[in-house]
Formats: C-alpha cells, structure tokens, sequence
C-alpha cells in the first residue's frame, strides 16, 4: 500500500459498526462558518395602484360610505358594488354584486351612529363575504363603537369592547384596522392580527401649519396623558393635564389643571368628543388660569345630544376632527368645527396589508 492510500484512509471517519446516513458517501468537511449579520428580507415595494390587481376590493356599508369613496380615490380602486337593503321592521339584507372568490377583501364600516344598526349591518357583511369565498376579509373600523367599555369598572357590568371583538371574530373577520382606539389594550381582546393607526399624523400636520403661537398641549384627564405626550413631542411643546372625575356617564367635573397655562395657547388632545360636556369645562377650567386661547382636537367627532350647542356657545376657538364618523349636518354648519380627512392614511395601510409590508412605516 502506498503513502496516498494511507493518508486517504486516516482522513475517512470512523463508522463504529453503523452505516452512515448519506449512503457510504462522505463530503468533505466544510470549513467553519464565519458569523454574519443578520439582514432582513427586502420588502416588497408598495403599489402605487391597484386598480389592476384582481385579487383585492374595496366595500364599505352604509356608516360612511364617503370615507371608503375617498379611500378608493387613493388607492385607484372603486367601491365594490353591493345591494343593501331593509325589511319594513328594520332587519338587514346584505347581497354582494360582484364575485370575491379568493380575494382579499376590506370592507370600511365605523360603527357609530346608530351603533348597533352599523354593527349588526357589518356583522351581515362579514357573513356574505365568507360565505361567497372571500380568501380573507379584513374589516377597517375607522371609530370602533363600545371602546369605552373595555373593563369592569363597577359590579355587574359587561365589558362590551371584548364582546363586539368576539363577534366580528366569529362573522369571520380574518383581520382588522383600527383608529385611534380609546384604549390600546383592545387590540388583545380579538385573536386576529390587529393594526391600530393614529389620526395624529394628520392632525400634526395641520397645526404645526397653523403654528398657533406659545402653545401648550392639554390633555383633558389623566388617562390621556400617552397620546397627548406623543402630540407634544411632535410639536415641540410643554404638557399640561386636567384631573377631571366623573361623576355619571357623560357628566365629569374639572378638578384642577397640573401645569403653568398661563399666558399660552392651549391644544386639548382628546380621542373622542361625545356630548362635549368635558371638553366645555376643560376651556373655562384652562381660560379661569390663564390661558389666552384654547383649540382642541380630536379623531372621532361623535357629537351627541346636545354637543354642537355646546360647542357653539362655548369659549373654543376651534375643534379639529377627523372624518372617522360622518358629521352631522348641525355640525358642518358650525364655522368652529374643521374637518379633516384620513383617508389618505387609511388608503395607505390597506394598501401595506394587502402588499404585506410594514404598516408602522406610516408613521416614521
């Protein structure tokens, strides 16, 4: 035997008895590998249409049909059409008019006023889509109705908020899209994947245009305070808080304002303005230490009762909305009330979900 025999015979591992797993042939041993970083995956990059993608459409119900019309004008796809009807005793008839048979489907529906009439019509919705074999449904609820009752906060009471998330989960809903929800922790009551977007980027742009001058941003109560904090960051302003208490539903008493207003040019951060009781009180609480102007702003105009009187008569100089929920017409009327439009936000992140990129993105 000669010396290469021997040297190939040392190099060859030892069996002990037992085959090797690659059939008797054995690679040679690689070299050990040097530690390289991590790189993620390229996203793919965003459609800036997608009137030609036959896999994706938009429906929206009767809440605000003219947010999804916006919405569609955004991304280049019309509203699917639907037939939507009802019985003499009120009760929904939902029909779709166009085939969904492995699309990936939005359906833009706010549940606000009248809240259980839109729910139950979304909830129908939902149903016909999954029964006429949409691939998935994801369900955009620019003002998600019963937020406010997401804890048990005295004996015997539902929490609501978890309920409504059951019940779009059950319709069938695959996915879901939120704004500005009154409080985060919502997103851990549905088992879907939950996107939660901010108005404030909107709301942001707008003001600093506005360059109101000395400005301070309020939040109305403590629990307030993170999404005021985040406006006032991006401003560039000081933080004031108002201790409020609520003495019944829709009645709160200000207590005290923790903060130096005077001599500035207060900004109320508020998610939802419903009877506008609070944010009254919140003006005269912030003009009585010192405040020279108070605006507001908020993501959901709910304006109930008797909310756009209130506004009316009262010291604010302006209230900024969004249009989440379809003003009514005694508040578009009402010069101290602006509106201003999320659907170029909203087009934006359904076009990321559908496109499976990032939709934080949207606020970097």
């Amino acid at each position: 035997m000669d010396v290469e025999t021997l040297v190939m015979d040392e190099d060859k591992p030892k069996n002990n008895g037992s085959a090797p797993r690659d059939g008797g042939q054995n690679p040679p041993s690689p070299e050990p590998a040097k530690a390289k970083e991590a790189k993620p995956a390229p996203e793919r990059k965003r459609s800036r249409s997608l009137s030609e993608d036959k896999r994706f459409k938009l429906f929206s119900g009767t809440a605000n049909p003219e947010l999804a019309r916006k919405i569609g004008q955004h991304i280049g796809v019309p509203v699917g059409e639907t037939k939507l009807q009802r019985f003499a005793d009120g009760e929904v008839f939902f029909q779709l008019l166009e085939n969904v048979r492995g699309v990936d489907v939005f359906v833009v529906q706010p549940t606000c006023y009248p809240v259980d009439q839109h729910l139950v019509e979304l909830l129908v919705m939902i149903d016909a889509l999954k029964r006429a074999s949409a691939a998935r449904i994801t369900v955009v609820v620019p003002y998600y109705g019963y937020a406010r009752q997401d804890r048990k906060d005295r004996p015997r009471v539902a929490i609501s908020a978890k309920l409504i998330a059951d019940l779009l989960t059950t319709a069938g809903a695959n996915r879901a899209l939120f704004v500005d929800l009154h409080a985060a922790q919502i997103q851990g009551f549905f088992n879907i994947p939950v996107d939660h977007l901010y108005a404030s980027p909107v709301l942001v742009s707008y003001f600093r245009e506005l360059n109101l001058p000395n400005l301070m941003v309020v939040s109305p109560d403590p629990g307030g305070v993170e999404r005021a904090r985040f406006f006032a960051q991006k401003m560039g302003a000081p933080l004031a808080i108002v201790d409020k208490r609520r003495t019944e539903m829709n009645v709160a008493e200000v207590m005290n304002v923790v903060g130096d207003v005077k001599g500035k040019t207060c900004l109320i951060i508020d998610d939802i303005i419903d009877t506008a009781g609070t944010l009254v009180k919140t003006v005269d609480a912030l003009l009585e230490a010192g405040a020279t102007a108070v605006h507001a702003c908020a993501s959901h105009a709910v304006l109930s009762g008797p909310a756009v009187d209130r506004i009316a008569n009262s010291r604010l100089e302006q209230l900024v909305v969004t249009d989440t929920i379809p003003l009514r017409e005694a508040a578009q009327k009402l010069p101290k009330i602006k509106v201003l439009s999320i659907a170029g936000l909203l087009g934006a992140a359904i076009e990321s979900i559908h496109m499976e990129t990032s939709v934080s993105t949207l606020f970097s």
